[in-house]
């Protein structure tokens, strides 16, 4: 991808996704940038003290963050709710794609902590939807899954994978503040985390948690043990 920081425009985006660059890429490097950006598009605009108060920091350091997010493009001034006195905010994009390997080679230190930002959002919200597991209705309670699959694949069984995973849950109705009053009576929010995780084999002995060789787990699913 071409690097666009010479772009007044901010990063390159197609449809409602924005594709990132290396300019979006270090923007988006730090976890309270992310998890602000989550936060706008998951609920729609807010201000800076609310997105605050949601992330338990101070209104200067949202501020701060958004300003920055907006020169970035990620985010921009929601002038039809805004006044003299507070600054009402809104995500640009509703999702984020980071899928080029020579990006992530040539900004090494903002490509990982973007990714450990992404991680640790992903596991905040496991958390919080583990500790409101008992009190949702009853119809919703057996929905909840946390599995691990373990399997052993080429990369281009990998990537397949992949692929096969987003092209199915293409098929289902994505939800945004925008779309939500067009789902059916009933639909809630319903988050889907997959994680890809490459683990390349260590020399035998070297890996503390690997099963005996008489161990049947490796070859079977390993579901709801306990985001």
């Amino acid at each position: 991808m071409t690097d666009s920081d010479s772009t007044p425009h901010g990063p390159k985006h197609e449809s409602n996704t924005v594709v990132l660059d290396a300019k979006g890429l270090r923007a988006l490097a730090h976890p309270v940038r992310v998890q602000l950006v989550g936060l706008l598009r998951k609920h729609g605009p807010s201000t800076a003290t609310r997105l605050a108060e949601r992330l338990g920091v101070n209104s200067g350091t949202a501020s701060y963050h958004l300003r920055q997010l907006g020169d970035a493009g990620f985010v921009e001034e929601d002038a039809e709710r805004g006044n003299a006195r507070e600054r009402w905010w809104r995500a640009v994009h509703q999702s984020t794609r980071f899928t080029e390997p020579e990006l992530a080679e040539r900004e090494p230190e903002a490509a990982l902590a973007y990714l450990q930002s992404v991680a640790a959002a992903y596991t905040l919200r496991t958390q919080r939807a583990l500790s409101e597991l008992q009190t949702l209705p009853d119809q919703w309670r057996g929905t909840f899954d946390i599995s691990d699959w373990p399997l052993r694949l080429t990369p281009e069984e990998t990537v397949n994978l992949r692929d096969e995973l987003h092209a199915l849950l293409a098929r289902y109705r994505s939800d945004s503040p925008e779309t939500a009053a067009e789902a059916p009576e009933g639909a809630e929010r319903v988050s889907v985390i997959a994680q890809i995780l490459p683990e390349l084999d260590t020399p035998d002995g070297d890996s503390a948690d690997a099963a005996p060789a008489s161990d049947p787990a490796p070859a079977r699913r390993r579901g709801m043990e306990t985001w």
